[in-house]
Order: C-alpha cells, then sequence, then structure tokens
C-alpha cells in the first residue's frame, strides 16, 4: 500500500484524552501522508472524555479546562462518537476488527491497584477510585457513599491521595460552586468527617503530589494542617530531585509554622509509614503501621517499630490498574496490555495506547507523545501493506439490529446543555450540574440521535 493510497477504517476503544488525541493525531498523520481517514470513537458511557469528567476533583476547574480542548479536536468532525457500547457486551472485539483495518485500545485505568495486606476488604476499606467515581457523579457507582466516620485514613502520596483527603476534609458548602451532583452535595454536606490521615512511605522529600495540588491543600478553609517535626528530621539530609520538590518542601516547612488548634477539622500528614494490617473485626477500626527511614544507598528501609491509628475508614490511592478488553491479550500482573510501542504483542491490527499501553503512569504530555507513537506504528504498517481490509457496512447497522441504543457527538452536546442549564437554575448557581443516572443522560442525549 503506498502512501498516495491510504485510506483507513480505524476504531478507537475509550474515548478520555489517550483516545481523543489518537485520533486527532492519527487524522493529522494520515492526511500527511495524502490519504483519507475514518475514525470510531467507541466509549461505554453516554458522555466523552473519560477520567477528565469521571476521575478529576471537580474543585479542580483548572484542570477540567483540558475539556476545551478535547472539545475542538471532537467537535471538527473528524472523528465520529459512538458512546453508551461497550466493546466485550455490545460488540465483540473480534467482530470490531472485521470491520476496521485498525483498533486503537484507549480504556486507560479506572479501578485501583491491589493493596494486598491483611484486612484490606474489611467493610469501611475502600479503593480511593471508587470514592473518586462517586463524587464525579460515575452513572454506575452508588448514589450514596458512607461518610460516618469521624476518623479516616488516606494511604498514598500522590495527587489522588492528596484529591481524596482535600474532599474528605472539606465542607459540602464548599463544594457548592461546583459541578458535583446533588447527591453527592447531599453527603457532603451530612460527613462526620473531622480528621483526615494521610500516610505515606518515604520522607517529605519523597512525595509524588504537585505543587499546585499541594498548595490548595493549604487554602481549605477551616482547617488545620497537622504535621511530626520528627518526619522531618529524618530527611534532613536527603537533596531535593527536583525544584518541584524544593518548592513542596517549602509549602510544608511553612505549614509547619502555623498555629493549630482552632479550626473545626484536622489533616494529618504522615510520612515514612507502610502499612502492615488492617485490623477489626465486622469493620475497619484502625492501621497498624511499619515506621520506615532512608537507607544509606536512597533505599527505603523498615525499622521494626509499628504504630496504630484509630480510623473507622481507610481509602487506599496507590494507583490505578488498566482496565481490560474482553477479547484482547492482557498482563494481570502489570494491569497493561502487552506491546510493543504500542503495537499489541501477537496481534496485527490491534494497538494500545494511554495508561492500558505503558501503566497509570505520567500527565497530559505523556498521553500525547505515547499517542504520537502508537499513531505512527498505525500509519507504517499500513503504508507496509500489513493491515487487512475490513469487510463492508457501517457498525452502527450491526448494533441497532441488536437493540443498542448509542449516544452521538450531538447528544453529548445536548446533554452538555442540559446540565449547565441545571447549573444556571441551581439555587447556588453553578456551571453545570451533572446526571448521574445512565438511563437519564442516555435519554437526553439519545433523543438528539433519534430527531434525526
Amino acid at each position: 500500500m503506498t502512501s498516495s493510497a491510504l485510506s483507513l477504517r480505524v476504531a478507537i476503544v475509550g474515548s478520555g484524552p489517550a483516545g481523543i488525541y489518537a485520533g486527532n493525531l492519527l487524522s493529522t498523520a494520515v492526511a500527511e501522508a495524502g490519504g483519507e481517514v475514518t475514525i470510531d470513537l467507541f466509549e461505554s458511557l453516554p458522555a466523552p472524555y473519560g477520567l477528565i469528567r469521571y476521575g478529576v476533583s471537580p474543585d479542580h476547574p483548572r484542570i477540567k479546562g483540558v475539556i476545551d480542548s478535547l472539545h475542538h479536536m471532537l467537535h471538527d468532525g473528524d472523528i465520529r462518537f459512538l458512546g453508551n457500547i461497550e466493546v466485550g457486551r455490545d460488540i465483540a472485539l473480534d467482530e470490531l476488527r472485521e470491520r476496521y483495518h485498525a483498533v486503537i485500545l484507549a480504556t486507560g485505568a479506572l479501578r485501583d491497584a491491589a493493596l494486598p495486606i491483611p484486612g484490606i476488604d474489611l467493610p469501611g476499606s475502600y479503593g480511593a477510585a471508587d470514592f473518586v467515581a462517586w463524587y464525579d457523579g460515575h452513572p454506575d457507582v452508588p448514589r450514596t457513599w458512607p461518610l460516618d466516620q469521624q476518623s479516616v485514613a488516606v494511604i498514598g502520596n500522590g495527587n489522588v491521595a492528596l484529591d481524596v483527603a482535600r474532599v474528605l476534609a472539606k465542607r459540602g458548602e464548599d463544594m457548592r460552586t461546583t459541578d458535583v451532583p446533588d447527591n453527592v452535595l447531599a453527603g457532603l454536606e451530612s460527613s462526620a468527617v473531622t480528621d483526615v490521615h494521610v500516610f505515606g512511605r518515604r520522607g517529605p522529600s519523597g512525595i509524588k503530589f504537585t505543587p499546585i495540588e499541594l498548595r490548595e491543600l493549604g487554602e481549605v478553609r477551616d482547617l488545620d494542617i497537622i504535621l511530626d517535626d520528627d518526619d522531618f528530621a529524618l530527611d534532613a539530609d536527603t537533596v531535593p530531585a527536583s525544584n518541584q520538590v524544593k518548592v513542596m518542601q517549602r509549602i510544608l516547612n511553612s505549614w509547619r509554622e502555623r498555629e493549630v488548634g482552632q479550626a473545626s477539622r484536622r489533616l494529618h500528614l504522615h510520612f515514612w509509614h507502610t502499612p502492615v494490617a488492617v485490623l477489626g473485626h465486622d469493620r475497619v477500626t484502625a492501621v497498624r503501621f511499619e515506621r520506615t527511614r532512608p537507607g544509606a544507598d536512597g533505599a527505603l528501609q523498615t525499622t521494626g517499630e509499628f504504630r496504630e491509628y484509630q480510623v473507622g475508614a481507610l481509602y487506599r490511592a496507590i494507583g490505578y490498574y488498566g482496565t481490560q478488553v474482553e477479547g484482547a491479550p492482557f498482563d494481570q500482573a502489570r494491569g497493561v496490555v502487552p506491546n510493543a510501542e504500542g503495537r499489541v504483542v501477537g496481534e496485527t491490527g490491534l494497538y494500545a495506547t494511554g495508561w492500558v499501553k505503558r501503566g497509570p503512569v505520567g500527565l497530559i504530555g505523556s498521553t500525547k507523545s505515547d499517542a504520537l507513537e502508537t499513531i505512527g506504528h498505525v500509519v507504517d504498517d499500513a503504508q507496509a501493506g500489513l493491515l487487512t481490509a475490513p469487510v463492508a457496512g457501517d457498525v452502527l447497522e450491526l448494533l441497532a439490529s441488536r437493540g443498542v441504543v448509542h449516544t452521538d457527538w450531538s447528544g453529548w452536546l445536548a446533554l452538555d446543555a442540559h446540565e449547565r442549564a441545571l447549573g444556571e437554575n441551581h439555587e447556588h448557581r453553578r456551571e453545570r450540574v451533572k446526571v448521574v443516572d445512565r438511563d437519564e443522560q442516555v435519554e437526553i442525549a439519545s433523543s438528539e440521535v433519534l430527531a434525526r
């Protein structure tokens, strides 16, 4: 196949940043090669944007500004958005592969990595991803969340742990200007939480936060931030790894100088703690940790000193685990699709990008460069004549024959407008109020499809 004859039909599974960037880059790459491409973007949810819509804390409108650029990529019409279609349920991956030259998996990582310690499955022990999905209004999680314990633990020293801790520490009225659904707002307003304990294995110089996230924590009203001077003494001889770490150390040290004791809620930052067991019989009552310390070679060492903290709930925020697509190879240990630079190992015409390709690490910039690598191989394979021509016909005909009701881009615009109207008319006047119920989302969005 020569570049002048390049004509592709490609399916992308997943409409988060990884999938949308891949589609946009593919469209550009094929155009530059003098060819043409038809791209269908499949999403299991009725709405696009993946973890940008359902994994970013609602009090972070700055980060959600990424949606604006993703919107433009979908709005120009080069990529067809097909929502409420789950590959593996509504259509098999093999059926998809028959109908496209190439299929790109961009399903991301939607659930928490495991924390294999005794007691982790006790009632009151939660994955951070589930809590984030609840406060972000994900349609497939319960409408209520048990915020009935005064003291809770968050295990992890990354931005997700910080988001979870910040939302737990805030009062409901602090979230009234965000896009949280009313059921979430009601849950946060009745929260019993007064003390949030955040635990990390390493010291203050080993945190994985970003400076902006950390600084925002100090701006939460009516909240004392409690730090242990002993944790900083252990870190005294550690050289900061980057300027970012230096900035965060300055922030932490400034908090050590604050007066505490007047706020109604407290956030405790604990360093040099590794969890060894969750305690309790019928539910979580405490967590046991072993203290750690820096070794001579910089490696983490255990000390044999154990501490227990009485808490009524535990949130693990130690990382995400990739979302498997039925019918695709999957590395259960790493939580990724096995691949070589985006080409799925042992499969022709099947590719991966984003977190399901490289693991749940990296920010938006990494996602773009990651997609560029994968798309380069798709185009190379097409030009080399390695991709099998698909069968004729539109995939929507097959889905319609099965009674699958899908949403499309016009439907999303209708749902988007509906949510913004809810916010405009809300008693607290918000930018939007998310519709949570899946069937309601589909009804609002698919009415646009059926009207055409």
